[in-house]
């Protein structure tokens, strides 16, 4: 049996309804600091611009904020929306973070907004910047990491010569194909759009280029864990981003809402449908059942790596739901060493 795979954490610094983003900040660096202890590999947020319920709008400042309160384990961006800035920028940001934090800065590339139309316009003064030239603009901003060349007219300072690991992020078939031509780690979005996720997975395999940086594929999935002490209240714990999805996908986003027993039986069939499609990379249960479930989707995917999210409104909760992860991992690391010899 192979070596256990990392396990990560995803967070979208939730703004919790009764409360503020200083709390979510708070909270945030809380379950950094618990997560570092349980063995967690990294700790990644994520940008997202005019959601009531997002508080990581200025990503770079986050990751700082969790770096410099925590003291090995990996931070980053999962991602960089990298259409809404200039490529010199985001160098310069996170060369800034790894000249702070050396050897524990990742930056997560999307070229997806984050946001709708009318904020992108808002992010950017106008929607000029084309999202197909993003291979072009990750290939610049890589290029700002390089070692300084004789008479270059722009660097980034700092950036120029650091190590900062670059991923491709994507939830479609376009972010496997760059990730596999420029030899990248690869994280898919299966935590919340899993449609595409097989056929992603095979195209970056297949099709990946090793590079400097990488010699064979790496992938990393996005999965969701509702853990709890017991199956009902998982279920129950689960119930908080039902609501965010249905208040999204109804124009009308909020903060993180408390869960809500009787929720699912508001739902119209095809608001079913649509959830458990959405959340079908998901484990939810009692310890074992997670257990049992995490195992077969790392089975059935052969990830190198899974990024654990955990939308849960109680922080109390929440740290339960990752301690239980951090456990189910420990379980199955010990399994998967061979058997001593007799």
């Amino acid at each position: 049996m192979p070596d256990m795979i990392p396990f990560s954490v995803l967070d979208l610094s939730p703004i919790l309804a009764g409360s503020d983003a200083a709390q979510s900040f708070r909270n945030t660096l809380d379950l950094a600091r618990h997560a570092e202890a349980w063995g967690y590999k990294r700790y990644w947020l994520a940008e997202h611009h005019n959601m009531p319920g997002v508080a990581s709008a200025a990503t770079a400042v986050v990751i700082g904020h969790v770096a410099a309160g925590t003291k090995t384990i990996r931070v980053g961006a999962g991602g960089v929306m990298l259409p809404n800035h200039a490529p010199l920028v985001i160098a310069e940001q996170f060369g800034t973070l790894a000249s702070l934090f050396p050897g524990r800065i990742d930056l997560g590339l999307g070229r997806a907004p984050g946001t709708d139309q009318l904020t992108a316009r808002a992010l950017r003064r106008n929607l000029a910047s084309d999202v197909d030239q993003f291979p072009q603009d990750v290939v610049e901003l890589m290029g700002f990491f390089l070692p300084e060349q004789p008479g270059q007219a722009i660097r980034a300072v700092p950036g120029a010569g650091l190590d900062v690991p670059v991923w491709i992020l994507g939830s479609s078939l376009f972010g496997a194909q760059l990730a596999a031509a420029l030899g990248l780690p690869f994280a898919f979005a299966s935590h919340f759009a899993p449609s595409q996720m097989d056929h992603a997975m095979r195209i970056y395999r297949d099709r990946f280029t090793p590079s400097e940086t990488l010699s064979e594929p790496y992938v990393m999935l996005g999965y969701n864990v509702f853990a709890a002490d017991t199956d009902e209240e998982a279920r129950l714990l689960r119930t908080s981003v039902m609501q965010a999805f249905v208040n999204l996908r109804s124009g009308r986003p909020s903060p993180l809402q408390p869960p809500d027993a009787g929720f699912e039986s508001t739902l119209s069939p095809p608001e079913r449908e649509q959830i458990a499609h959405m959340q079908s990379c998901s484990a939810v249960g009692a310890p074992e059942a997670v257990k049992a479930q995490m195992a077969a989707f790392i089975a059935r995917t052969g990830a190198n790596e899974l990024m654990i999210t955990s939308q849960i409104f109680d922080h109390q909760a929440r740290l339960r739901s990752y301690e239980i992860a951090a456990q189910v991992h420990a379980e199955l690391s010990r399994e998967a060493q061979p058997l001593p010899a007799q």
